[in-house]
């Protein structure tokens, strides 16, 4: 069965596709035709209903809901990971006034300055890379930065305003979602069930054969050097991208409720669903 697949071209996807990409391992009876984007990009193509699997912020999954449900694999999310608010210098906080960068309209960044902000500045969006350069030009106030930007922003010269993932974190007693893998719906069950072991097997051929995975990250990468690519896979990639968990799940109840509370998403849209069965996690 061929499926279109969307995926993002930070290293944490590269990471775990790579295997899949490359056709290292059984790919079950699974053809792929894949597009490499920009998460918000990928969140167009799956309103657009372009892909049958593909990752999206989890902001994105919540809209999505009457149409694709959550991959158990695949997911990025967890304590210390969340976006950050930066500027080009000290002392700037959020304000009615200010202008905000925000890395796209469905993005959990956005929806999480949203609700942690709500009525602080006019948000504008942009590419998650721009956002660094155009702070430093003074295009912006604030900024909020993810991906390979939250390892970076010191060494560009930025200022650390507030780590939404731990504000969400306090808020909620729950790590921050940021975005997965969503299938859609009408995807027969063994269909899911396949591409769910297929995406297991790539991350663990990614995890024995590193300086097989390199070339592929930095195809796509921002940031080139290893010593940011690998912190950055080490951070992004856990135990919940390879299930979700218990605290995944407890973890997108408690993000659509903050997105439901900030009215962030429409009266009578589904409940989002977790599809396949959990796996026991290597540590509990």
């Amino acid at each position: 069965m061929r499926l279109r697949l969307g995926l993002s071209t930070c290293p944490n996807d590269t990471f775990a596709f790579h295997a899949i990409l490359e056709r290292r391992i059984d790919l079950r009876g699974l053809e792929f035709d894949a597009d490499l984007l920009d998460v918000q990009q990928l969140n167009d193509g799956l309103f657009a209903g372009r892909y049958d699997v593909s990752k999206a912020s989890f902001y994105a999954a919540l809209l999505l809901a009457g149409q694709y449900g959550v991959v158990r694999a695949g997911s990025a999310l967890g304590f210390g990971v969340g976006p950050l608010i930066v500027a080009a210098s000290p002392g700037v906080s959020p304000t009615p006034g200010a202008r905000v960068l925000c890395p796209g309209e469905t993005t959990t960044a956005t929806l999480l300055y949203r609700s942690l902000h709500p009525g602080m500045g006019t948000i504008r969006h942009v590419v998650f890379s721009d956002v660094g350069a155009a702070l430093r030009r003074g295009d912006a106030d604030l900024g909020v930065l993810i991906h390979e930007g939250r390892l970076t922003y010191e060494r560009d010269g930025l200022s650390l305003v507030e780590d939404l993932g731990q504000s969400f974190e306090r808020a909620a007693d729950a790590p921050v979602p940021l975005g997965g893998i969503l299938a859609r719906l009408a995807l027969p069950d063994d269909v899911v069930e396949r591409f769910t072991a297929v995406l297991r097997d790539s991350i663990a051929y990614a995890w024995a054969n590193p300086d097989d995975v390199l070339p592929t990250i930095q195809r796509y990468a921002q940031e080139l050097d290893e010593d940011v690519i690998w912190p950055y896979v080490r951070l992004y990639v856990t135990d919940h991208t390879v299930d979700l968990g218990d605290d995944g799940e407890r973890a997108l109840r408690t993000l659509d409720r903050t997105a439901a509370a900030a009215g962030a998403v429409p009266a009578g849209t589904p409940a989002l669903r977790v599809l396949g069965e959990p796996i026991a996690l290597r540590n509990g």
